[in-house]
């Protein structure tokens, strides 16, 4: 096989963990990835793919990354320091049994990214930074309950905001919209990636491409690197059980970004513009995908 791991006989246990024999389960599939593979496609390894027990796993960190941020949206408005959203995420996460993914990861000294108007991403939660009226923020964080991680962010506007803003954010929450609906089994990357660009280009905007989603699961960052920057055909293919975030990061001026921030993390616009961001986690199915965390 193409990656190298045992291949189990046909009426052995599928190694998915799934209970039925290899050969009424993963054998196709896999029979599949190796003829792709030495076609010249790209395509994941099997220890990539997520088991039921695995995106069983990945359901219950999402529940609560989920509930987290329905809790940030019941709560956040003018007046409010990213410092306490920080302080939010942090409590409902360990008062749910779950531990901030984002907390020291790499040395990110906080539990969740708050990233304000012309911060692409990776913003530093402080007692300074006060939500004012007609601000975008987006609140992106991470969950790990029994070793499985869940990621998924949102934007928020607080109090009334510009016309030009709220069209950003909604456009960028349909260009996954519209990368989910490219989301098919044996499909590739490229036509998810191709979708969100040509919805963000369309619209006058610009996807960043330093930064982009990532595989998810039993890791914080697994393969592939998930751009949003793409043509058709390209790319990993999409195979049953491939577990990933689709979260462009999207600036209503040009592409490029600024890294020179002294604290290391944070990420803005080169030209100060606005920057939106929406993040889901889905796991690819036989018939489509299945979201995940959002």
């Amino acid at each position: 096989m193409y990656d190298n791991l045992p291949v189990p006989g046909r009426n052995d246990a599928c190694w998915c963990g799934s209970g039925k024999k290899y050969k009424k389960c993963h054998a196709e599939i896999d029979q599949r990835l190796d003829r792709l593979y030495n076609e010249g496609f790209e395509v994941p390894v099997r220890s990539l793919l997520k088991t039921p027990a695995d995106i069983e796993g990945i359901k219950r960190s999402a529940a609560i990354n989920i509930g987290v941020l329905d809790y940030v949206a019941a709560h956040i408005a003018p007046g409010v320091t990213t410092a306490e959203v920080d302080k939010w995420i942090y409590d409902y996460t360990v008062e749910h049994g779950g531990i901030p993914a984002d907390l020291n990861y790499e040395g990110f000294p906080n539990s969740v990214c708050t990233s304000i108007n012309s911060v692409v991403c990776h913003g530093i939660p402080s007692e300074k930074d006060v939500l004012r009226e007609g601000d975008i923020v987006n609140v992106d964080c991470s969950t790990i309950l029994d070793g499985y991680f869940s990621d998924s962010s949102r934007m928020f506007c607080i109090g009334e905001v510009s016309p030009e803003r709220q069209r950003l954010v909604d456009v960028t929450r349909q260009s996954v919209r519209e990368g989910l609906a490219a989301v098919r089994p044996w499909a590739t990357l490229g036509d998810m990636s191709h979708a969100v660009q040509a919805c963000v280009e369309a619209a006058g905007f610009n996807v960043v491409r330093e930064f982009g989603g990532h595989g998810i699961g039993k890791e914080f960052h697994e393969d592939p690197f998930v751009g949003f920057v793409g043509e058709p055909g390209e790319g990993p293919v999409l195979v049953p059980g491939m577990c990933f975030t689709i979260e462009p990061m999207v600036n209503a001026g040009g592409a490029a970004i600024d890294m020179n921030d002294p604290n290391g993390w944070t990420v803005r616009t080169a030209d100060g513009s606005d920057s939106a961001q929406w993040e889901v986690q889905l796991v690819v199915t036989e018939d489509g995908y299945e979201l995940l965390s959002w």
